[in-house]
């Protein structure tokens, strides 16, 4: 037996091999232990918990944790041996690009973790989590160069040649891409300072429709004739945006008018007429009613009044009830309203000295 033991191969006894190969099997069969005894009580202990932040916790050593346990075990169970020199630089090697492989994740799910934390506070938390699509795609880049370096750095090559090399690259690049990286930058804009967000109803310039997709490039809006408006995130934020979504009230200002004929009596009658009507209608509040201004050919009169709610179509129902009200009010009176309409005064063919 002490002979079998003693053989060496490749620099290291059959005794070597056995106790890492033991270190690593005792490792590796302990850590299934360990979840069971100790993780899994305390995630039953953290779903009981409103805060996200236990089950993050729990969920990130499950996850990142113990496969970086496993990693290590397996690392200093090999480093156990007597290795080559070039043996040992393929296992570092190999080592470092999966440490660095879970602790990019885990910094990922750190990060998105923060931010949907932070965006779940505002309202309508729940839709503004779904734009965070655009950001993380942004901050996984930065986070993956970050570990990519690293990864050059401690196999040990000249991180400042390649981030030279970079820092040359990118000028060009955003030379060439001003475009597009002011778009992006303006994703961020948007983001952050929340003009509008999904859903909203917006106006700019001639163009109007609900915002469906905020993207890193692109805002896309369903029109009201069904078709989708795609605009560059540049012109959005340069551009003065209407969001009706965010209206506690609308102003509503209409006038009628009324012909010259209408005696002095109804002329006076019909702003307090107006005021029953829109009074005696609900979700409204009135602001005015005035015999405002002569026209070419009516006698003009404005009624402005607030609706008590953004939505469009309660007001259209709101206008129509007034509307109906108003002609029905006008017809017990005899008060006709005007249209354009002319007289003409003929001179007489003979006219008297």
């Amino acid at each position: 037996m002490e002979d079998f033991l003693s053989r060496t191969y490749m620099n290291n006894t059959m005794q070597d091999y056995l106790i890492a190969a033991a270190g690593i099997v005792i490792g590796i069969i302990l850590i299934p232990l360990f979840r069971k005894i100790l993780l899994r009580p305390f995630r039953r202990l953290a779903e009981r918990t409103e805060t996200t932040i236990d089950d993050f916790v729990i969920d990130s050593l499950e996850n990142f944790g113990l496969p970086i346990l496993n990693l290590l075990i397996v690392y200093f169970g090999i480093n156990y041996l007597t290795l080559s020199e070039k043996a040992e630089k393929y296992i570092h090697g190999a080592f470092v690009v999966f440490i660095t492989y879970y602790a990019v994740r885990l910094v990922s799910s750190t990060v998105l973790l923060i931010l949907q934390s932070y965006v779940r506070k505002d309202e309508n938390g729940e839709e503004k989590v779904k734009q965070l699509g655009g950001i993380m795609l942004l901050i996984n880049v930065f986070i993956w160069a970050i570990g990519a370096l690293s990864i050059f750095s401690n196999l040990g090559y000249d991180v400042t040649t390649i981030v030279a090399g970079l820092g040359i690259g990118g000028i060009a690049i955003a030379l060439a891409a001003q475009n597009i990286l002011g778009d992006l930058f303006n994703y961020f804009v948007i983001f952050f300072d929340r003009p509008f967000e999904i859903g909203d109803y917006i106006v700019i310039d001639d163009k109007k429709g609900n915002v469906e997709h905020i993207g890193i490039k692109t805002t896309r809006l369903k029109g009201l004739g069904g078709e989708q408006l795609i605009i560059s995130n540049s012109d959005l934020t340069s551009s003065r945006i209407h969001n009706f979504k965010r209206m506690e009230h609308r102003r509503i200002a209409f006038t009628l008018g009324v012909v010259y004929e209408t005696s002095l009596e109804n002329l006076k009658e019909i702003p307090g007429i107006l005021r029953s009507i829109i009074e005696s209608t609900k979700d409204i509040k009135l602001d005015r009613v005035h015999f405002l201004t002569y026209g070419d050919y009516s006698l003009k009169y404005e009624v402005v009044y607030f609706v008590e709610t953004s939505d469009y179509n309660r007001y259209a129902d709101i206008q129509q009830e007034i509307n109906f009200k108003i002609f029905e009010q006008f017809q017990q009176k005899n008060i006709k309203f005007a249209y354009p309409s002319q007289t003409i005064f003929m001179a007489p063919d003979n006219p008297s000295a």
